[in-house]
């Protein structure tokens, strides 16, 4: 690769860390100056200049130097108390929103509070709490309706999933008065678009193109063909863009960039490239931005074709796009898939010289690809740097470590990473258990195999068909052909007592 020269080791130095510098003494006399004389002729001068104030003079600064001391401690103990104050008057305020139970609380509660109570929620898509506060909310004395905090909601229920409860909400908008806009219709076609409720959002958005004041702009379309884009409904793509275009809405960069993503991870890069040709031939408006660098690269580098993903990131290069974090893991994971872990190492090299900081998403790409390649000191090594760096791991590092000591048959090393899960607070979910499950069953450890059920069982986690499949496998080919049997026959009442969960494993 043009722009990175391969190291001599294929491993980096400890990366996030500033280069190491000679400590210097910042403890200084404001009553010394330089003075280029002998050492001796400058140490006599030191020490008469220290005896030469009179003891008067020094008690008296030292007494003012400990009333201003006190002054100091005073006002700042003050100041604590002030702010605790404030902070548990805003604590038991949202206690009183968490605890609400009827008409008999108070309606005069604060509306920074209120607010900031229900921002958190619709930013953590908690979106039953969320509803529950803007309840209490609208039942404040000082409350009116204001449609922005409509649009956030029902923005935030699509989201989650939950078309019918934006609806609603929607409705109570309208029922209140609220000035209902494009916007407002936009929220509402995404809800049901990220649902896959194509027609009531295809139908949405026909009332909306014959509304005079809610007339869809690029940003209802771009909405709703990302939402086809992610079901692969590429044939509803192409009609809406050929709307557009008859109702003379141009795409803009983050329409053509979400075209690309899509075509890249579908793998049609012929249709890719002429989408990325035209967004370059439209200019001005929507020129490709770091976002188009990382979904092309992404595209042709999960795919194996490293030197055209180099030539592309040259030319995005070129043309005065910088890369960002995002852009090296990108790099980072197409040459750990194919195991150039010289490229890797100066990719990270780079990083390092231009001060990228490494993010969760760093660390486990290249722990993963360390791991794969059963350099286990390595992995190790780069498990603890990013544990010093206070980057918290998730289940996709802990997945890399299970799958790792599983290679080697380390079945005591898989115990060290659950006693470090079960002194931590990171959520476990299907992917994980699944993961210890093939570790287990491929170095024969059937009796820890099976307590991964009792554990995801406590963990209130239930087994799904690849949890299933991957024990029925493993006995299988150790030749435990009754084991097998029983876990077959439980697959099968499972599916038929739960329909849906074929289904929605899919999904």
């Amino acid at each position: 690769m043009a722009s990175f020269s391969g190291p001599s080791t294929p491993f980096p130095p400890p990366v996030n860390r500033r280069p190491d510098t000679k400590p210097t003494n910042t403890r200084t006399n404001s009553k010394v100056k330089y003075d280029p004389k002998p050492a001796a002729e400058q140490t006599s001068a030191l020490t008469v200049q220290e005896r030469g104030p009179s003891r008067i003079d020094t008690a008296a600064k030292l007494k003012e130097r400990e009333a201003r001391e006190r002054k100091e401690e005073v006002d700042w103990k003050i100041a604590s108390r002030k702010a605790i104050s404030v902070i548990l008057r805003r604590e038991a305020t949202k206690a009183v929103i968490e605890k609400k139970m009827g008409p008999t609380n108070s309606k005069k509660l604060l509306p920074r509070t209120v607010l900031e109570a229900l921002h958190e929620r619709i930013t953590a898509l908690r979106w039953e709490s969320a509803l529950k506060v803007f309840e209490l909310l609208r039942e404040q004395l000082w409350y009116r309706p204001n449609s922005g905090i409509y649009i956030k909601l029902i923005v935030m229920l699509g989201k989650c999933k939950q078309p019918e409860k934006a609806h609603s909400l929607f409705q109570a908008m309208v029922d209140e008065g609220c000035v209902v806009n494009h916007e407002s219709y936009t929220a509402l076609l995404s809800a049901y678009s990220r649902s896959g409720i194509f027609d009531k959002a295809f139908s949405l958005l026909e009332h909306m193109k014959s509304s005079p004041d809610c007339k869809p702009d690029v940003h209802t379309y771009s909405i709703l063909i990302k939402s086809c884009l992610q079901v692969f409904a590429f044939d509803k793509v192409e009609s809406l863009l050929s709307d557009m275009a008859s109702q003379g809405i141009k795409p803009n960069t983050v329409t053509y960039n979400t075209l690309i993503d899509a075509y890249g991870k579908a793998k049609k890069f012929a249709k890719m490239e002429s989408t990325l040709v035209e967004m370059l031939r439209e200019g001005g408006h929507c020129m490709p931005d770091v976002w188009t660098m990382n979904s092309t690269l992404r595209a042709f580098g999960s795919s194996g074709q490293i030197e055209t993903m180099e030539t592309c990131y040259e030319k995005f290069q070129r043309a005065g796009i910088q890369p960002s974090i995002k852009t090296f893991n990108v790099l980072l994971d197409s040459y750990g898939k194919i195991g150039d872990y010289e490229k890797m190492s100066a990719v990270m090299k780079y990083m390092q010289k231009y001060h990228f900081s490494w993010t969760l998403v760093t660390y486990n790409i290249v722990i993963d690809a360390f791991g794969r390649a059963g350099d286990i000191k390595q992995m190790e090594f780069l498990f603890r740097l990013m544990r010093s760096e206070r980057i918290k791991p998730d289940c996709v590092t802990l997945c890399s470590l299970v799958r790792a000591y599983g290679q080697i048959g380390k079945a005591e090393k898989i115990g060290g990473v659950l006693r470090f899960v079960e002194n931590s607070d990171v959520t476990l979910d299907i992917v994980f258990f699944n993961c210890l499950v093939d570790a287990y069953g491929m170095m024969g450890c059937f009796a820890e195999m099976k307590g991964v059920l009792e554990m995801m069982k406590r963990k209130g986690c239930k087994a799904d068909h690849v949890t299933y499949r991957t024990m029925i496998k493993a006995y299988t080919i150790s030749g435990m052909t009754r084991h097998a049997k029983e876990l077959r026959d439980i697959l099968a009442s499972e599916k038929k007592t739960s329909p849906e969960m074929e289904k929605n494993n899919l999904q």
